[in-house]
């Protein structure tokens, strides 16, 4: 196993993370940057967005794209498709399959994933009716009937791009309103491929090799009904991506990280940035934002530390 010393090791290389690598490196810290994927993150996943300053309209790709390349301007270390064996926040240490990284600082930028409904057969139609990602399997179910579950924007904005594809999408939500943007919920409203089904949740999922029917309880009044369909999506919110950080620091009950406004966590010299902090909005562009504060503070923490040696 390789031993790798830097300055500041950063976890997760979405835009958190590849924003944090930017003003790591800026600020003349040695910076490494370290994912169990590709770079990119989530929104490497999504079709387009409109929404982030400047950009006007581009695919997400491109713009983690864009992200990447300009970590290359500052010589950032990029170590992708890392297999993690262990993390010690406390002793600033990350091993791998093949490395060992020791550093004098983390910033924690590991993300969130889709939260999953907890029902019966979620897990066992996994990739045959079951999917997290709309613009991933999307094209897999043209001309056939699926369901997205949840009532904020990535459930009504992933809904309308499978209709691209689906004859019928059925948005199932546990409430009467949608949580959505308005322009969002205006777009939505329009399409007529779209069906909305108010205050339900999804009890079980069904079906022989591949989903066909999901089985839904009206929180109002109890009533069973079922829905068929071919595939269902849920985007029902978000888990934190700490599975060997949890016990090592400050987090809420849903188990995202807590911060300062520094970006620094319960322990010292580690901060956490973007999607996986405790945070009133998960957006691209907060998470680049998290990414430069949390930067900024952990090269003045290196700085502390010279001064005070």
């Amino acid at each position: 196993m390789e031993k790798l010393n830097f300055d500041t090791v950063i976890l997760g290389g979405g835009p958190a993370g590849l924003s944090a690598a930017i003003y790591s490196s800026r600020g003349a810290a040695s910076t490494a940057i370290v994912d169990v994927n590709m770079f990119g993150g989530q929104p490497s996943n999504y079709l387009e967005l409109e929404n982030y300053p400047g950009a006007k309209l581009i695919g997400g790709y491109d713009l983690m794209e864009k992200f990447e390349e300009h970590t290359d301007m500052f010589g950032v270390n990029k170590f992708p498709m890392q297999e993690i064996e262990s993390i010690d926040l406390k002793n600033k240490t990350i091993k791998t399959k093949e490395y060992e990284f020791s550093a004098k600082t983390i910033i924690i930028a590991t993300g969130a994933k889709p939260t999953k409904l907890g029902v019966k057969g979620e897990n066992e139609f996994l990739s045959r009716g079951v999917s997290y990602c709309a613009v991933c399997d999307g094209a897999f179910y043209k001309d056939k009937v699926v369901a997205v579950v949840g009532g904020g924007n990535a459930a009504v904005e992933e809904a309308m791009y499978l209709t691209k594809f689906a004859k019928k999408v059925y948005l199932i939500h546990r409430r009467d309103e949608l949580r959505a943007d308005k322009i969002v919920q205006e777009r939505a409203f329009k399409n007529k491929k779209l069906e909305f089904i108010w205050d339900s949740i999804v009890i079980e999922i069904q079906g022989e090799n591949l989903v066909n029917n999901v089985v839904l309880e009206n929180v109002k009044t109890g009533k069973i009904s079922n829905l068929n369909v071919n595939g269902i999506f849920p985007y029902i919110g978000m888990t934190p991506n700490v599975e060997q950080l949890t016990g090592q620091l400050q987090q809420d009950a849903y188990g995202f990280i807590i911060t300062d406004e520094t970006m620094q966590t319960s322990v010292e010299g580690v901060f956490a940035v973007g999607d996986v902090r405790k945070t009133p909005l998960r957006q691209v562009i907060t998470a680049a934002s998290d990414g430069a504060v949390g930067a900024v503070y952990a090269v003045k923490y290196l700085e502390k530390q010279l001064v005070n040696k």
